[in-house]
This record gives structure tokens, sequence and C-alpha cells, in this order.
């Protein structure tokens, strides 16, 4: 059971909506987006900007404002509304010392007046950092790519029902078994069509010997199988180019494998960055471990909520 609500600053005001209603959510880059349509009604005052609730079985879901609204003739309008964090597409340049990925995102609150809930605090301190003409997106996902990397420690930025929420995926792991039972379908794919890369052959410039050096890394059972996909990149001076070049041939020396389950039974809880238990037959393989969700979309329909999951996690890409 959903309500759905727009406000206009003093009252709540409940439109009488027409056929789904659906939440969207992605673990990073993008912001929370509710989409759903309404009859027109005169006395409902709808204007861009106008604050969007959504509660689901009383729990506060999604709090967002209103972006974009269209109709024709029927004067049914379809209306999205984006969560705060539609608000990191905005650019700005940044510096700062030794500021952890938690006093990042203060920062970047602070300057644009987002609301913040519980931020976990991330410790570990980045010396220095300079992001020019960056959306404030990418200031934050650099600052937790940078933690990830030297930490490793992965966190997800979400807006909780208005709020800026930081969250260790650690501490987002659900009891929630995604199953045959549980999931009406899935979509399994395997493909070298994408970022795989079987040879990787990377240049740099000597312009003191006037050369160009060139590393090579290549997978020759894979050479015979594919046929050469290869990577080409020019390394900066001082770079350590062969290196660089075994560890891409290790990072994309594989097929590329997504898995995404369709219609499952709908709980609200379950959001990008959670960790859920999955066991599914695809065939060729079983899975049964815990897995990340990188996408989730939940519908609300005639009385019935369903979600569709991407999953990331043992050998899958999102």
């Amino acid at each position: 059971m959903y309500e759905l609500f727009i406000s206009d600053d003093k009252n709540l005001y409940t439109p009488v909506t027409t056929g789904s209603v659906q939440l969207d959510w992605e673990r990073q880059g993008v912001p929370g987006k509710l989409t759903f349509s309404y009859l027109a009604d005169a006395g409902l005052p709808v204007r861009e900007g106008s604050p969007v609730g959504l509660k689901v079985d009383g729990k506060d879901v999604f709090f967002g404002y209103l972006f974009e609204r269209r109709h024709g003739k029927d004067r049914i309008v379809s209306a999205t509304a984006y969560d705060q964090l539609r608000y990191l597409k905005n650019k700005d340049t940044y510096e700062y010392k030794n500021k952890t990925a938690t006093e990042v995102i203060q920062m970047v609150a602070g300057d644009f007046q987002l609301k913040t809930g519980e931020l976990e605090d991330t410790k570990l301190k980045i010396k220095e950092r300079r992001e020019p003409n960056k959306t404030l997106f990418d200031v934050i996902i650099n600052a937790l790519y940078i933690t990830l990397q030297k930490a490793g420690e992965m966190y997800v930025l979400y807006d909780q029902y208005g709020f800026l929420t930081l969250k260790n995926i650690q501490n987002m792991k659900l009891d929630l078994l995604i199953c045959h039972r549980t999931a009406e379908d899935y979509d399994y794919s395997v493909s070298i069509d994408g970022d795989t890369c079987n040879q990787i052959k990377l240049y740099q410039e000597d312009k003191e010997a006037g050369k160009r050096r060139i590393y090579l890394a290549k997978d020759t059972g894979n050479t015979n199988q594919w046929g050469v996909l290869q990577y080409y990149e020019q390394v900066e001076e001082g770079e350590n180019g062969q290196a660089k070049a075994d560890a891409l041939l290790a990072l994309y020396n594989q097929k590329t494998r997504k898995l995404s389950v369709k219609n499952a039974l709908g709980d609200i809880r379950v959001r990008p960055g959670c960790l859920l238990p999955v066991q599914l037959d695809l065939g060729e393989e079983q899975i049964n471990h815990y897995m990340l969700i990188e996408k989730a979309s939940h519908r609300f329909e005639n009385g019935f909520h369903t979600m569709d999951l991407t999953l990331r996690g043992g050998g899958f890409l999102a």
C-alpha cells in the first residue's frame, strides 16, 4: 500500500494516480527518480519544484522535488520527481586538503544547502585533491573511490527521505533471499563485445631519446579463441608502462557477465548498496552467495509491489 503526495509548502495533496508508480535508484552518480501519472486537477497546486513524497506501508521512502510534467488531450499528467541527489549534478571547482570522504560530502552539502542525515565516518584522510570544473557527484565519488582503493571499504551515498546518507555496504546486508521462488525471471548475459581485451598495447613518448617506447601484454590462449581484442593507450611520462599493461590485462582479459532479476517480490528496504543472498540456477553455473545491488526499480500497481534488480559480485559486473 503506497501513499503519494504533492505539497505547496502549506498543505499536502494526494493526486489521483493512474497506472503504476515507479521508483528507480542507482548506486552512484544518479539521483533517485520517482515517475507517476495523475489526473489533471485545477485545484491541485502543482509547479516545478513542488515537494513530492512517497510512503509505503506507512514508512517514509522517497522525498524529492517535481522536475518535469507533461500531458496530452486526455489530461493525464506524466510527472518526474528527483530526490536531493539531483542537485549533485551541479558543477564547481574544489580544492581540499586532509579531508575524509565524509568531510567532503559535508563540505559540498554546506555549500549547496543540502540536508544531511547519518553520514558514517570514512576515516581515511585524503591528503590533497583538486577537482576543477567537476560535477558535485564526481567530487564525492572520487573521494569515495580513493577511500575504496586505499582503505578497502566501499561506501554508498543515497538520499533517505530528504537527507543525504552515507553507509558502509557491510552495514547494509539484508536477509531477503533472491531465488526462483521470489523472482519471476532473470536476465543472464555473457559477452566479449564490451570491455573485454586480451591484448594491451601502451606507448610512451621518450622526448629525450626522440623515440616511442611500446609495452605489450597479451593472452595467447584467449587471442586464439576470441581473436585479437586490443586496448591501446598512451602512458604518461614517469609511469611504469609494463606494470600498467600487465595490470590492465588482468582487469580486462575476461568475459563480461551480467545478471539481473525481474519482477521479484517487492521489499522497500532493497536499494543500491545493499547486499542480498542470491540462490539461482543459471544452467551453466549455480549462484549461492551474497551479491551487491547496483540498480533497483520498484513498481507499485494494482496493490502489488514488484522490483527489478541489477546484481554485481562473484564475477558479475553491472
